[in-house]
């Protein structure tokens, strides 16, 4: 498995959580039509939030990243939200 995490934090991102809160519903139907979907969280902070996809491999996470990207040009451009920092990484336990 693979794990992708997206930091947003600095102008917009409060903004941008905000709206991803409105809209957690639309945001799991398009992370669970990642091929090879395992799980994803989404997390706010004091100063933006972050998100967390595991997948079965690289190729679903770099999907994820696409589709979070697509999304945030589509519907939250508004904010202002600087691009995340992306971490990620081949899965060592993933425990549930």
């Amino acid at each position: 498995m693979h794990t992708v995490i997206r930091s947003y934090s600095g102008a917009g991102a409060k903004e941008l959580f905000d709206l991803l809160e409105k809209r957690t519903s639309e945001i799991e139907s398009l992370m669970r039509s990642v091929q090879g979907f395992v799980s994803y969280t989404l997390v706010r902070t004091a100063d933006g939030g972050f998100s967390v996809t595991t997948c079965n491999d690289k190729a679903g996470v770099d999907e994820s990243v696409k589709q979070a990207k697509d999304w945030i040009a589509a519907n939250a451009a508004g904010t202002g939200a600087s691009a995340p920092t992306i971490s990620e990484g081949t899965v060592m336990l993933h425990a549930k």
